[in-house]
């Protein structure tokens, strides 16, 4: 059987304080050596979803990533989330998958939260990203990405596994619990969404939902709300494949080209 172990780490991110949050993630990861093949981590798990990119954004030879980069080799597993990067003058909500062997892989957040200004300090991406890994291939978003279907949009099967890390507030969790089913089901692939819980430096609340659903839109696997604590699960690549042959609705799929 081709199985993926995945953790979802629901943290309270300490906001704006980068030690203290890798040093949160360290302390998880010792932990779980051994046990689970990848840790995905909320969005911008280092500072807090912060609009200060000017003070807060590193390029990816910074200390963040380097030292994610040490993690992962040390424990002996993958690392996913989300950070504040600037590259060429632009500053980004990058989301990183940094494997124990060194391979980097990067996407940048395409949909900026409008009602949270953060098309005024960050730039948008413009490229999907597949990522491969022990067999599956990986698909990563960001938060708002989750509300734009087009953009997830798993074209013939080329993603296994789509992971969306988020800051996603309480007052809209049924929303993202909605979606994430939905995601999963349209795309049949599983679906996994990180959140973090707490209150963050602007007074929001977060309650988690941090979950695993399959592309029948079960509910494999959730973190309790409001906990910061992780769970591990484990994936199945053989019957996914088993259920799209059965029911092969992606093959009736509509064609369309995304323009960026």
């Amino acid at each position: 059987m081709n199985e993926l172990r995945i953790t979802m780490l629901q943290t309270n991110i300490a906001w704006n304080d980068k030690n203290r949050n890798l040093c949160q993630l360290h302390n998880a990861l010792s932990e779980l050596c051994g046990l689970t093949e990848i840790v995905i981590l909320p969005e911008m798990f280092s500072t807090g979803f912060s609009m200060n990119s000017d003070e807060l954004a590193e390029p990816i030879q910074g200390k963040t990533v380097t030292t994610l980069k040490e993690y992962a080799r040390e424990s002996g597993i993958a690392l996913c989330g989300s950070f504040i990067c600037i590259d060429n003058g632009a500053y980004y909500n990058r989301a990183f998958f940094i494997t124990p062997n060194g391979e980097e892989h990067y996407y940048d957040k395409r949909h900026l939260f409008r009602m949270g200004d953060e098309q005024s300090h960050f730039s948008a991406g413009t490229k999907q990203v597949i990522i491969p890994f022990n067999g599956w291939n990986i698909s990563l978003f960001v938060c708002y990405d989750l509300r734009f279907p087009v953009w997830s949009r798993n074209v013939d099967n080329t993603c296994d596994l789509a992971i969306y890390v988020a800051n996603w507030p309480e007052p809209r969790r049924k929303v993202w619990d909605i979606l994430l089913q939905a995601r999963a089901i349209e795309n049949q692939c599983y679906v996994c969404g990180v959140n973090r819980v707490g209150t963050d430096g602007n007074h929001l609340k977060y309650n988690g939902g941090s979950a695993v659903y399959s592309a029948k839109g079960e509910k494999t696997a959730f973190v309790p709300d409001n906990q910061a604590t992780h769970i591990t699960t484990t994936l199945d690549l053989d019957s996914l494949k088993v259920f799209r042959q059965k029911f092969p609705v992606w093959m009736d799929a509509d064609t369309f080209t995304i323009q960026i």
